[in-house]
């Protein structure tokens, strides 16, 4: 009976150290997200965020933050970004610089990146004398636009033919801006231009032009396939007989020639 108490003691405040552990959270989790409204908004679009505390190391132009906690998360964990648009994000709004330094490839955050170098070239001492106009290995950058902070510029294409995308604010029949390669029917520079060999009712004003023989075939009706057909024979039939005529009027010119005598035109 004593065993069994002290199990049911034990089980008991575990329990009571769980449910004081959530409240403690909670509350930690609604002074630092500014009341329900923050938390409740963060757990529809976070998950666990809501309840994650960290320091916070900056933002970018998406409005997005940055937050890093080395004390209470492992490695690989430790660093998250909250997005500034709860209901349009994606992985690809997050700006190269603060990617790397989200996967840790960078020790320091953009916002912090100056001073880094800086502090860290006062333990590089200089082995020679030198000239260069930039004190470190990052050069000049250029500032880059990003239509709606979105590096991925796949993403900014049409849903639909002339229908535009109001996730990414493209506007109907407005230019798709994911990349295609040269070549690509796609591609503005690699589309060749129609060029017309024909039409079919040219006599009549036009209406079915065609670019290719092929092009001609698929728009004929079956009639005037037939009719093309007879057509064809009968130019066929002609040709033999010119050429017969002529190599008959040839021979007989020769035959004239060889008499000493001239062939009439």
């Amino acid at each position: 009976p004593r065993l069994q108490e002290r199990l049911h003691q034990g089980s008991t405040e575990k329990v009571l150290n769980m449910v004081y552990g959530v409240v403690q959270s909670v509350r930690a989790a609604l002074k630092y997200r500014g009341g329900w409204r923050g938390l409740f908004e963060h757990m529809y679009t976070n998950g666990d965020y809501p309840f994650k505390q960290g320091t916070y190391m900056g933002s970018d132009t998406a409005g997005n933050r940055y937050y890093e906690n080395r004390v209470d998360y492992a490695i690989g964990q430790h660093r998250w970004v909250e997005p500034g648009d709860i209901h349009n994000f994606d992985s690809s709004s997050i700006p190269p610089e603060w990617h790397g330094w989200m996967t840790s490839m960078n020790d320091a955050p953009p916002v912090q990146e100056e001073e880094f170098i800086a502090e860290g070239l006062k333990h590089v001492p200089p082995l020679c004398v030198s000239n260069a106009p930039d004190a470190s290995h990052v050069g000049h950058q250029e500032e880059m636009f990003h239509f709606h902070n979105m590096h991925n510029q796949s993403q900014v294409r049409s849903r639909g033919y002339g229908i535009g995308n109001p996730i990414v604010g493209l506007p109907p029949h407005a230019k798709d801006s994911y990349y295609t390669q040269p070549g690509s029917p796609y591609n503005d520079a690699s589309i060749r231009p129609l060029t017309v060999i024909g039409d079919l009712d040219e006599k009549t004003g036009g209406g079915r032009p065609f670019k290719s023989t092929k092009w001609k075939e698929r728009l004929m009706t079956p009639e005037e396939k037939e009719a093309e057909s007879r057509q064809r024979e009968t130019d066929a039939i002609k040709a033999s007989q010119d050429l017969l005529d002529g190599l008959l009027n040839s021979r007989k010119a020769a035959s004239l020639r060889g008499r000493g005598g001239t062939a009439s035109k």
